[in-house]
């Protein structure tokens, strides 16, 4: 017995004819049945003259939308209720020139680049293979295109002879010019150096975070071909973002990251291979100092629509399938549907949680947390900074008195009051932490009254003012 309302399942009281708006979108999205003659709670509430709607309503829907539903009537507790299923159909179907679609308990009308988007998918067409029109393999970046060849010859994906062709023949074999010899929006992401001229949002924004998500303390932006965008991303974070913490084992000195930098690299994959980039938006990377955040405006198959789908053996469906050709022949991309599986090892092997994914209408966050070692680090890391701080003559008062509001900052004060003449490099060395870091704290620093620097840049050196 049906229990509750749901994406597939609406009960009405009695007929309106509104409600061919309903019959349009589970036409449109994955079928559905309308009940006339039960109220909101799916108890039957007769009155409704089902002999009349048996006659009027199948033509009334041929003649509005093109479709026949399979519409009866059925007994329920001594009252008629109306029964009416409809198939999801191939093709887009209007109801008086416009399109509805049904989305969890709701129906609203596709406009715009949504209905862009379903037409093409009807006609067995992808958005990443529309042609760009005045675009020309001249215009593209043959340096993106040469990255592209090196990548799948030293993957094993094309041999040195199927790449040593003209750019041209190169891109016909990938399948991003069309019939009509016109370059498609995959070519033109994948290897244009700016593709944004076309699609606005088609990079990569990354930010540092303090204490609270308002707390931005630097950021960076990564543009160009997507091909390129990837190994940027990656150096970048691992770099300037994401600092190594240190331990010895015996004399050998390891760097242990909070998070492995191969399901980082496959989750950016993901991110960029399914991202919908006609959304306008950036894929968005947040970093903290023990967790990482990574948003996409993706759009998730319904069949990998939870955590626990996309963590099982699956079946590839890209959202861009020409965008995902490229990087899968470039050995990004290392078989189709695998990338869960590959983050799962990495995750395994690294002694860590496995990302935690929440999937919406407006996207994917992928919340990346710290392995068990990271952790004990930051602990060990977070008591030897609180003792050397608070055993110096010069943190006497509290955090709130001396303005001094993160451990970055605490650590900084601890410096400077062993070594004012210390250098921000040496700053940097001595925390693992990038120069643009070090300075940004200093500053909030500075502006708080709490350092000042005293002398020429070369030979001064750091006083402590309260």
């Amino acid at each position: 017995m049906i229990n509750k309302e749901h994406q597939t399942i609406e009960w009405k009281e009695s007929w309106q004819d509104e409600y061919l708006k309903w019959i349009c979108g589970y036409a449109n999205a994955y079928g559905g049945t309308l009940y006339i003659g039960k109220n909101d709670d799916g108890e039957p509430v007769g009155g409704v003259d089902t002999k009349a709607l048996l006659k009027k309503l199948p033509d009334k829907i041929v003649s509005t939308m093109g479709i026949v539903p399979d519409i009866d009537v059925v007994e329920e507790n001594g009252h008629e209720i109306l029964v009416i299923k409809v198939e999801d159909y191939p093709n887009m179907i209007s109801l008086r020139g416009r399109y509805y679609y049904r989305t969890g308990s709701t129906m609203r009308e596709l406009t715009g680049v949504e209905l862009d988007k379903r037409l093409l998918k009807a006609q067995g067409r992808s958005w990443d293979s529309i042609p760009v029109q005045d675009l020309t393999v001249r215009k593209l970046s043959h340096k993106a295109i040469d990255v592209f060849r090196d990548k799948s010859v030293e993957s094993g994906r094309l041999t040195r002879k199927e790449v040593t062709i003209s750019d041209s023949q190169l891109l016909e074999k990938l399948h991003v010019i069309n019939e009509d010899g016109q370059l498609t929006r995959a070519a033109m992401l994948a290897f244009h150096p700016d593709s944004e001229k076309w699609i606005g949002g088609s990079y990569i924004k990354i930010g540092f975070f303090g204490k609270s998500d308002a707390d931005l303390q630097y950021q960076d932006e990564v543009h160009g071909p997507l091909i390129e965008q990837i190994d940027a991303t990656v150096d970048l974070v691992y770099t300037k973002y994401m600092k190594a913490l240190i331990y010895y084992k015996g004399v050998q000195r390891i760097e242990q990251f909070m998070f492995p930098s191969e399901a980082f690299r496959e989750l950016l994959i993901n991110a960029v291979v399914h991202k919908d980039y006609s959304s306008l938006n950036p894929i968005q990377i947040s970093v903290y100092e023990d967790q990482i955040y990574i948003w996409n405006n993706a759009e998730m198959p319904r069949e990998l629509s939870t955590q626990a789908k996309l963590y099982r053996k699956h079946t590839s469906i890209p959202y861009n399938p020409r965008l995902a050709e490229v990087f899968f022949k470039s050995g990004m991309i290392e078989a189709w549907g695998r990338s869960f599986e590959k983050i799962r090892e990495a995750c395994e092997e690294f002694n860590g949680p496995l990302p935690k994914l929440k999937i919406s209408e407006n996207g994917m966050m992928v919340h990346c947390l710290p392995c068990e070692k990271y952790l004990e680090l930051m602990k060990k890391n977070s008591e030897s900074d609180y003792t050397n701080v608070t055993d110096t003559e010069t943190n006497t008062k509290t955090d709130t008195e001396t303005g001094i509001e993160t451990n970055t900052e605490r650590r900084i004060v601890a410096l400077i009051s062993k070594n004012p003449k210390i250098s921000i490099s040496k700053m940097a060395v001595d925390m693992n932490m990038s120069q643009s870091g070090i300075r940004y704290a200093l500053g909030r620093l500075r502006d708080k009254g709490v350092v000042e620097r005293i002398g020429a840049q070369k030979n001064g050196s750091w006083i402590i003012k309260q």
